[in-house]
C-alpha cells in the first residue's frame, strides 16, 4: 500500500484539543493548546476553533463491554457542545451512538448548527488499521475541507487486537488534517 501522507499548509490561528492523551501527538505540534486528562477539559471556556476526541468507549459498537466511568458519557455530550458553540470538528467511531444521544447529523445531512459529518478512515491517514471515523464538523462548508489522502487498499490491521495506547493514538497525518480543518472554521457569532 502506498500512502499519501497528508501534508497541509498550516496558518497560525491557535487551535484547541479537548480530551487528548496526555502522550498525544498534539502536543509536539505547533498552534495547539492540548487539554488531556490533567488539563481538564471541562474547564475550557474559550470560543477559539476546537478538535475534541471525547472518550468513545462508552459510545462504540461495544460499548456494552465497556467499563465507563460514572459521568464519562457526559464528556461526549460537553464536546459537541463546545464543537456546536465554537466551531471546530469532533472526532468518533463510525456510526457512534453519540450521534443519536446528541442529534447530530448522518453523513449526508445537516443539523441546525450548520454541522455535518465527514466519515474516514484513519488507515488512509497511516493508522495500522482502516478505523471507520465519523467527523461532526461545525463552521467549516464540505467544500472547504482540506484534501484527504485516498487509497483503495486499507490497512489489515484490527483495533480489536490492538493494545489502548496504539487503539486511540491519532496519527500525526490525521492531526495535522484535523488542525487544517479546525483553522478553516469561519468565526462564530458568539450571540
Amino acid at each position: 500500500m502506498h500512502l499519501h501522507p497528508y501534508l497541509a499548509s498550516m496558518d497560525t490561528r491557535l487551535v484547541t484539543v479537548l480530551f487528548a492523551r496526555a502522550d498525544s501527538v498534539y502536543k509536539r505540534l505547533p498552534g495547539t493548546d492540548v487539554f488531556d486528562q490533567a488539563r481538564d477539559a471541562l474547564t475550557f471556556s474559550g470560543c477559539g476553533s476546537v478538535i475534541a476526541h471525547p472518550p468513545c468507549r462508552g459510545w462504540g459498537r461495544l460499548s456494552h463491554f465497556a467499563k465507563v466511568a460514572p459521568g464519562e458519557l457526559d464528556l461526549g455530550l460537553f464536546a459537541v457542545d463546545v464543537v456546536r458553540r465554537c466551531g471546530g470538528v469532533l472526532e468518533h467511531p463510525h456510526a457512534s451512538k453519540l450521534w443519536k444521544a446528541a442529534g447530530l447529523p448522518l453523513p449526508g445531512s445537516r443539523d441546525k448548527w450548520g454541522g455535518w459529518t465527514l466519515p474516514v478512515y484513519q488507515g488512509h491517514f497511516g493508522h495500522r488499521a482502516p478505523k471507520a471515523t465519523w467527523l461532526y464538523v461545525v463552521g467549516v462548508e464540505p467544500i472547504d475541507v482540506p484534501s484527504m489522502p485516498f487509497d483503495l487498499v486499507l490497512p489489515e490491521g484490527r483495533v480489536a487486537l490492538m493494545n489502548v495506547r496504539e487503539r486511540e493514538a491519532t496519527p500525526e497525518p490525521f492531526a495535522r488534517f484535523l488542525i487544517d480543518i479546525a483553522r478553516r472554521v469561519q468565526v462564530r457569532d458568539a450571540a
